[in-house]
């Protein structure tokens, strides 16, 4: 059987796809399954050894160049290869034009069948159109868990129930080649940085974490020169605080890989942190715990809800109670 998974972003979404991988696996061994992804989530999706090609998307580069030749090569070089292979089921478990357009010029084998969503969840954005490109629309409740969604798809169109904790196919810590930034001692990582202001926690509450973590690392990652200056100010009042240089995809995901404990809001390198079962807290300060909260492992705490963030000695008990578990 082969199969090929249409999840092109973010980097959360993406993340919260992959154990679609190993359910289909554990029913299905012999599967060949392909990925089209952004470009800028390559290495993630590659983290899982049981995914065989990855093909690599590149809309958000294209689009500031659609009139230039060599996008034009590059776009046609894209769906030859998508082309090249016939498959027996196609699911885009996005559900938009977009992801409908890529599952539309995917070949398919005699009998193979092209399986989307047939609604979107509360406060996707889901696009309707794209079930436009299915032979099969599968319906879900509008609450149904980030991670659940693509599960639940797969296994009605294969046949099979979902009855066991995701499993993300994401390898083991590894301290063998540490990157010079990071610390020998282990450490805490604060993923602090959202593009939404409203999920973000205050400064003030990192500084007494951070303070109460004392003497661990804290260490503070950053994509922008905005967030760049949040992780400079906390750590203005963190003394055991390192505002790391700019990493790329591959350092954020070792970052939160080998954390001894991972602390973050509602963006994806938290839930990274918790897909590699490190001992992570989800802080939920304006979004919906239901949607993505780690629930896969005791090792993962959630606190807070949309509309009531969580207090500073509510989430110092919880890294009290993690870092004592064996």
């Amino acid at each position: 059987m082969k199969i090929l998974l249409v999840r092109v972003s973010s980097l959360g979404d993406v993340l919260h796809n992959l154990p679609m991988v190993a359910d289909i696996l554990r029913r299905h061994p012999g599967a060949a399954i392909d990925w089209v992804v952004e470009e800028g989530y390559v290495s993630l999706v590659r983290l899982n050894p049981h995914v065989r090609n990855v093909i690599p998307f590149a809309l958000r580069r294209w689009r500031k160049s659609l009139t230039s030749k060599a996008t034009r090569a590059e776009i046609a070089a894209f769906f030859r290869t998508l082309r090249a292979e016939r498959y027996d089921y196609v699911f885009d478990t996005q559900g938009l034009l977009k992801t409908g357009i890529i599952m539309g010029a995917a070949r398919l084998a005699s009998g193979g069948r092209k399986v989307g969503l047939a609604n979107g969840s509360e406060g996707s954005g889901y696009e309707a159109i794209s079930r436009i490109f299915h032979t099969d629309s599968i319906k879900l409740d509008p609450r149904t868990h980030a991670v659940a969604r693509g599960r639940l798809v797969a296994g009605a169109a294969l046949g099979y129930p979902v009855d066991s904790a995701p499993d993300f196919g994401l390898p083991a810590p590894d301290l063998s080649n540490r990157p010079q930034w990071m610390p020998a001692a282990p450490y805490a990582v604060f993923f602090h940085a959202t593009a939404r202001e409203a999920k973000k926690w205050p400064a003030a509450n990192w500084i007494a974490t951070g303070l109460a973590l004392a003497p661990m690392p804290v260490l503070l990652a950053w994509g922008s020169e905005g967030e760049k200056r949040e992780a400079e100010l906390i750590a203005a009042g963190v003394p055991n605080a390192v505002v790391l240089p700019k990493l790329s995809m591959d350092e954020a995901v070792t970052l939160a890989r080998n954390a001894a404990l991972a602390i973050g809001v509602d963006t994806g390198l938290t839930h990274i942190a918790a897909a590699f079962v490190r001992p992570t807290i989800e802080l939920y300060c304006d979004s919906p715990k239901w949607k993505t909260e780690g629930n896969w492992s005791p090792r993962i705490v959630n606190l807070g809800e949309q509309g009531a963030p969580p207090s500073v000695p509510e989430v110092a008990a919880a890294a009290a109670q993690l870092m004592a578990a064996p």
